[in-house]
């Protein structure tokens, strides 16, 4: 697999597109002044104990109280309550946990008010963004993802991915580990850290380490609620997470993302810097790469797919559905067993691809087409097993029932990516009536003329919908509207297909790309 990203970066938000051999697999959105993501850590006060929920919620600046359950305290809970106590009061001096000393672990089965009270400072992170009414889910069991490890205060165990099969060395990077890492601080290696040198690990412990040094320093003074350290943004963690030799080309129209994201891969992977590209492209750049196209086409109700089969998918507030329809697919010469098999075959990578693609979560129903054969059942499950493995969240498949239905449970940290495809009419601004076809092609002229002869502007660039540039076109050159416009005005007019416009809308372009405003 050929992965690409695509980064378009506005004044309002980041959009990041993560592309698998030029298909559209994962789509993330990220406001500029975004707050609360998954991974950043808090300096909160405990507002109410639940008894009743053996919970608390933690005020961490959000307007919704934060969330935190007995089971996400963590075994070193009490040892991380006495750290901020001790470093807000002045006995912690230093942020590494050398001559720190350790509470016992809390129980498995005990209640939240023997650990935490009302008005208490606490740490926590992050665990699940605010989702709809509800506001973040937190945990007291702090860590820190680095490209190759992951840090824990408060621990000493190291762990291995199982993804590293290689008994060697999984043995070689345990014993590295165990001789590198700080006192008190637990480690996950994780899966891209298999055959990389001390030197690569060593510097990513350090980097990890100094982030953990930071957040002590604001905690020492800090009052809640603050925030003490972020998680890095969402172009870099994908970087770190999925950067690889698979990666060919990492695309962004923005200086300043461009800056940063070359720094970023000058400290982690600096042999790869050769595939960051900055886009100066006059088209916008999810458009030149085909992006904008693959979104309208994935994000609405129904789906289609190449054979002409298609899902449509509904939703509620805690449960997704999708329901498999073969449209007009059917081969006369197959049986209807075998188109059925056929269809939901397909259908089953594209629930995959959607999961990821919408980062949907909770329970998901997926209403597959009726097959006879148990066997053709269990080829089925395998095929939906075998394309949710790519998948990084957290997920658990239910085998088909005897109605055809696979229900999915799947981690949900953050809200559903939710793009609107349906569009307000550009021309009717929403209240169904337009003016008559006949003479739209009129008003662009008119517009023309009036910007040419009143503001004398030159190089003008026209931007319509891929219909309307083929009118505008048809005939060949020396026919066309176009043609018909050099020889009254003297000066050629540039046109260019805009697939994001609605069908009766253009803007008119100046010279340096800016919007002509008539």
């Amino acid at each position: 697999m050929n992965f690409e990203l695509i980064i378009n970066s506005t004044p309002n938000e980041v959009v990041i597109a993560l592309l698998s051999d030029k298909r559209l697999v994962e789509l993330h959105r990220e406001k500029n002044n975004s707050q609360f993501s998954v991974g950043d850590i808090y300096l909160g006060r405990a507002k109410k104990v639940m008894t009743g929920l053996n919970a608390a919620f933690i005020d961490v600046g959000y307007e919704k109280d934060a969330f935190l359950h007995y089971l996400d305290l963590g075994p070193q809970a009490e040892s991380l309550i006495k750290y901020v106590e001790n470093s807000q009061n002045g006995k912690q001096n230093v942020s590494n946990l050398m001559y720190f000393k350790n509470e016992p672990d809390i129980k498995k089965d005990g209640k939240i008010n023997e650990v935490i009270k009302s008005g208490q400072s606490m740490l926590v992170q992050v665990a699940k963004e605010p989702i709809s009414a509800k506001g973040p889910r937190i945990t007291t069991e702090i860590s820190l993802a680095g490209r190759y490890l992951v840090l824990m205060p408060f621990s000493d165990k190291i762990s291995v991915s199982s993804k590293i099969r290689n008994y060697e060395e999984k043995s070689r990077l345990k014993e590295l580990m165990q001789s590198i890492k700080p006192k008190n601080f637990g480690v996950i290696v994780r899966t891209v850290a298999e055959n990389k040198p001390v030197a690569d690990l060593e510097s990513d412990l350090n980097d990890l380490i100094k982030r953990w040094d930071d957040c002590y320093n604001k905690l020492k003074t800090g009052q809640p609620p603050l925030r003490l350290l972020g998680e890095v943004d969402r172009s870099n963690a994908i970087l770190r997470d999925f950067l690889n030799a698979s990666f060919n080309a990492i695309h962004v129209n923005d200086q300043k993302t461009y800056d940063d994201l070359k720094t970023y891969m000058t400290a982690i992977a600096p042999d790869r810097l050769d595939i960051l590209k900055l886009y100066n492209g006059k088209l916008p750049i999810f458009d030149a790469f085909g992006v904008e196209k693959q979104i309208k086409s994935l994000f609405g109700k129904t789906v289609h797919m190449k054979s002409g089969a298609y899902l449509v998918v509904e939703h509620t507030e805690a449960l997704h559905v999708f329901d498999v329809n073969s449209g007009n697919r059917a081969k006369s010469e197959n049986t209807q067993e075998q188109n059925a098999m056929d269809v939901n075959m397909e259908a089953a990578k594209e629930v995959a691809r959607q999961l990821k693609l919408r980062d949907m979560g909770g329970i998901i129903v997926v209403d597959f087409i009726d097959l006879n054969s148990a066997e053709n059942r269990k080829v089925l499950f395998d095929k939906l097993k075998e394309e949710m493995k790519f998948d990084r969240a957290k997920h658990n498949i239910l085998p088909p029932s005897k109605f055809g239905l696979v229900q999915i449970t799947r981690q949900r940290l953050r809200p559903e990516v939710n793009v609107e495809v349906l569009e307000t009419c550009a021309s009717c601004g929403g209240t169904g009536k337009v003016q008559p076809s006949l003479l739209f092609v009129d008003q662009i002229e008119n517009t023309l003329r009036y910007i040419i002869k009143e503001q004398n502007e030159k190089k003008i660039t026209l931007n319509v919908h891929p219909y309307i540039q083929a009118f505008i076109q048809k005939g060949g050159i020396w026919r066309s509207k176009q043609w018909q416009w050099y020889k009254e005005h003297k000066q050629w007019v540039k046109v260019q297909p805009m697939s994001s416009y609605a069908f009766m809308e253009f803007k008119f372009l100046n010279k340096d790309g800016d919007e002509i405003v008539v």
